[in-house]
């Protein structure tokens, strides 16, 4: 059984964080307000997954 790869799931957590943060900056520095932000449901349609992890043997 493959062991989980913590440390790439927590740098995945800590991009997506990231890149939340510096969206919001930038709707901060533009101006907008929040509700003309993408619902939760939009905020990923345009972006691709991330890498599946090895399937297990």
């Amino acid at each position: 059984m493959a062991k989980p790869n913590y440390a790439f799931e927590k740098r995945q957590r800590e991009l997506e964080k990231k890149r939340k943060k510096e969206e919001k900056a930038q709707r901060k520095q533009r101006g907008d307000s929040p509700s003309d932000a993408q619902g939760p449901a939009d905020a990923g349609a345009a972006d691709p997954a991330p890498p599946a992890p090895p399937a297990e043997r």
